[in-house]
């Protein structure tokens, strides 16, 4: 895993071997924080990762000056790597929360300037996930939410949605909150 840019840019870090997740290609998650780079000011914005994976994206996010992370993950090999990767970069500002996500999104209270959600595309009920992270407490207004898919889904129906962009075969919906 290769952090693209910012203060912990690139720094490498081999991802084991038994780690179950698919994570976004660093063409993807370069691509993709492009856009957002043009969208939002990283500085001193409170992010979330949810299914974080690797933690490649939460691990973006604290590199471009986030003021804090927070991962869920529920596999206990992506959260030891998360946790080791946080420490040799002394990343104090990540919280990793250990569980299941779709609990997370509905008891969730603590609002964020950006979401990022990278769920496993086979998932079932994958496509009630964006549903669930608009209508739920975790989005601030003014804040952004971006949805990694296959490109057999098409968001551009639900409330807010901005723009969908495709890098190879990973497609990203974003959905942009207005400001109240």
């Amino acid at each position: 895993m290769r952090i693209i840019r910012g203060k912990y840019g690139r720094r490498r870090f081999d991802v084991p071997s038994n780690i179950t997740a698919r994570p976004t290609t660093d063409f993807a998650r370069e691509n993709i924080f492009n856009v957002l780079e043009n969208i939002v000011d990283f500085e001193g914005l409170d992010a979330l990762d949810l299914f974080a994976g690797t933690g490649a994206v939460s691990f973006e996010f604290l590199s471009r000056e986030c003021r804090h992370v927070t991962a869920v993950e529920k596999a206990p090999t992506q959260q030891r790597f998360i946790e080791k990767v946080a420490r040799e970069l002394g990343a104090d500002n990540l919280t990793l929360i250990r569980g299941d996500v779709l609990r997370f999104i509905s008891s969730a209270q603590t609002a964020y300037d950006i979401v990022f959600a990278d769920p496993p595309y086979d998932m079932p009920g994958f496509a009630e996930i964006p549903g669930k992270v608009l209508a739920s407490k975790l989005l601030k207004p003014g804040s952004v939410f971006v949805l990694e898919h296959s490109k057999k889904h098409d968001f551009s129906d639900l409330p807010n949605f901005s723009e969908h962009r495709v890098y190879g075969s990973v497609n990203f919906s974003i959905f942009r909150i207005p400001e109240q």
